[in-house]
């Protein structure tokens, strides 16, 4: 695979909201727009296809955590009346997660077709788009029947419907995060937000710049919950490989197409990583994840073919919560720094 995808922001500005993004913020408590206020919005999809709205939508359904999170950190929590896929306990910061319990959940998984159509939203975030059509969801004939507009997260979205080349900087996410502000007309805690992000990314790239590409470690992401018969390869158009890439490491499988792919132990005995990475998802306490992983490495340890793995022998493996990697979030700025201290812990000496 070649090239990077940069997707670009998607959104389409009226002068009025311009004037209101680009103008000072100072504090970071941006309130979102009423619904029936502001300008007109207009939100470009991976396909092209514009979300058009006279002003900033009052009514927010969220397919999944994901896309909650980003909204929580937006101010715009007020906004959404429901979601799917609810984030566990102790997946959002306590600052988040008393906001998040008062979002009603529609469904503990997929949202059901009928409450989802019913739910009277003006907009419903989609983070990740229905692979070969083999969505049981609303057609979008049903969508604009209910009056409702399907706003993609482009991070997410457009790489699970196989977009060319790899994601390699946390562009998409952060253009998620300025298009998601401009729609709940919060576009300075959203420039705020992205600001941030930026400056954690940049400081790892000045400490690792140095690295030549072809020294730079190998690295293998080990989701455990996904099985271990059969393991899963994080491959290059997902939000994983940004941050691999990132925090100066080369993803083993960043070459495979899309976003997951099945492998072989074989296929990662051949590339014998320098470091693995140890993936669990949330078990709702820091005692249950300890748990999980321990019973990852367990395995890593103990099955012949991975026990003779590089990393394992050299106990080069990093515990990094499946969350804060494969969705995308603030955290995946934050992981940049965490891989990037543990990888180069000379170059991270004067940093706490």
């Amino acid at each position: 695979m070649s090239g990077l995808w940069r997707p670009v922001s998607g959104v389409v500005l009226t002068a009025g909201l311009l004037t209101t993004a680009c103008g000072g913020g100072g504090g970071g408590s941006a309130s979102p727009a009423a619904p029936g206020t502001g300008p007109r919005v207009s939100v470009e999809n991976c396909d092209g296809e514009k979300a058009t709205f006279d002003s900033p939508p009052g009514k927010i359904v969220t397919s999944n955590a994901s896309a909650l999170e980003m909204l929580l950190r937006l101010g715009a929590g007020p906004k959404v009346i429901g979601t799917g896929f609810p984030p566990g306990e102790g997946t959002l910061p306590p600052e988040l997660a008393g906001q998040a319990s008062d979002v009603p959940v529609l469904g503990r998984t997929v949202i059901p077709k009928e409450k989802l159509l019913g739910s009277g939203a003006d907009v419903y975030l989609q983070t990740f788009r229905p692979a070969n059509g083999t969505s049981t969801g609303p057609r979008p004939e049903e969508f604009d029947a209910a009056g409702i507009k399907v706003v993609e997260l482009l991070s997410t979205a457009c790489a699970a419907g196989g977009h060319p080349g790899p994601q390699e900087d946390l562009s998409a996410v952060m253009g998620d995060i300025e298009r998601l502000g401009t729609l709940t007309g919060t576009s300075d805690r959203a420039d705020e937000i992205v600001a941030r992000m930026r400056e954690k990314v940049d400081a790892v790239g000045e400490r690792v710049a140095a690295v030549p590409e072809a020294e730079r470690p190998t690295y293998f992401v080990f989701d455990f919950d996904a099985g271990t018969k059969q393991p899963g390869a994080v491959c290059g158009g997902q939000v994983a490989n940004a941050v691999i890439t990132l925090a100066g490491a080369r993803n083993v499988f960043r070459d495979c197409d899309g976003t997951f792919e099945q492998t072989g132990w074989e296929d990662v005995v051949a590339k014998n990583p320098d470091w693995i990475q140890l993936t669990v998802r949330n078990r709702g306490s820091a005692e249950a994840d300890d748990r999980a992983f321990d019973e990852a490495e367990r395995f890593l340890t103990s099955f012949p073919a991975t026990r003779g793995l590089t990393a394992v022998k050299q106990e080069r493996l990093l515990r990094i919560r499946s969350e804060r990697m494969t969705t995308p979030s603030v955290a995946n700025a934050e992981t940049v720094e965490q891989i990037a201290r543990t990888l180069y812990p000379d170059k991270f000496q004067d940093v706490r």
